[in-house]
């Protein structure tokens, strides 16, 4: 997913993905990075479990006792949570554990596909044994968290909102695929591309103030383990990869949060993900294995001319 010619944007390469900032007033971009950044770094500080001296990586060492945690890593926990019971825990924060198992133990881009690491047993656990007051969280001992399936789309709503509160103009925020945006919109809305795979057709989209996108994917964050390709959405009930039915889950929502959480589930849910998201009532593209695409609400038709 990219930003389609925005009136003003700047585009950059942070947590092994591309992203980007479009703003409504040329003289705020220099602004709205610095929010952007700023905010980052914050929830990096948090939620990362590749930096050692993250919030989320020393709650291992404090697992079994209850730990107060920092404002950032609150909002984030609560979200992650929340996804969690949305979603009857296709969306499980417990899953560290079993990402590292599989090899998915620093950043993406330093993963070597052809080094599959050595795998380890892991623990029974769902996000329900995680306890939690607003405040104070208590990780069971062996279970490590893992936010990445709703800290970045969290952290892209917290940054559109950011910048807008900064700057006072409208701002669109891409962190990867996860889009957010605040304030006033552009006359013909924020236009995206949408698109399966970069060597695939693309669909162009608008967003209106206050939209929201967001994709999720098993043909992008995979790296090899043996003689097999895994990618990052896992099953929480199985931990392992969840069956590629889909390429890539497209979902429109009032927040990126509420988008990334229902196409990340709809990757775990394969085939029943049609239903489930037409009694949510969101707009969503969905490509499976076969690159056939389907659409779901109000999700806009391809235009004659324009690929879906």
């Amino acid at each position: 997913m990219s930003v389609c010619a925005p009136p003003t944007c700047t585009e950059w390469q942070q947590w092994s993905t591309s992203m980007a900032i479009a703003v409504t007033d040329p003289d705020r971009l220099a602004r709205a990075r610095a929010e952007v950044d700023a905010e980052l770094q914050a929830v990096e500080r948090a939620a990362s479990r590749f930096r050692q001296d993250s919030e989320i990586s020393a709650l291992a060492s404090s697992a079994g006792r209850p730990t107060e945690v920092s404002d950032v890593l609150a909002v984030l926990l609560e979200a992650a949570l929340a996804a969690a019971r949305l979603t009857d825990g296709d969306v499980d924060p417990t899953i560290g554990a079993a990402l590292i198992a599989l090899g998915y133990d620093r950043d993406l881009a330093d993963l070597d596909y052809a080094d599959p690491r050595a795998a380890s047993m892991t623990i029974p656990a769902t996000w329900s044994m995680v306890e939690w007051d607003g405040r104070f969280v208590t990780v069971p001992p062996g279970v490590l968290l893992d936010l990445g399936a709703t800290a970045k789309a969290v952290a892209a709503d917290r940054c559109a909102a950011r910048v807008h509160s900064a700057t006072g103009c409208g701002v669109l925020v891409s962190l990867g695929g996860d889009i957010a945006t605040a304030g006033p919109a552009p006359l013909d809305g924020w236009q995206v591309l949408v698109h399966d795979h970069d060597d695939d057709p693309a669909q162009q989209v608008g967003l209106p103030a206050g939209g929201a996108l967001a994709t999720s994917s098993t043909v992008h964050r995979r790296w090899g383990r043996g003689d097999a390709v895994v990618h990052h959405i896992l099953d929480p009930r199985t931990r392992r990869p969840a069956t590629a039915v889909w390429r890539t889950v497209s979902v429109a929502a009032d927040s990126c949060f509420a988008a990334n959480t229902i196409s990340t589930a709809a990757i775990v849910r394969g085939w029943r993900a049609l239903e489930w998201i037409a009694t949510l009532r969101v707009p969503a593209r969905l490509i499976d294995s076969d690159r056939r695409v389907h659409t779901i609400g109000a999700w806009p038709e391809a235009q004659p001319g324009d690929p879906r």
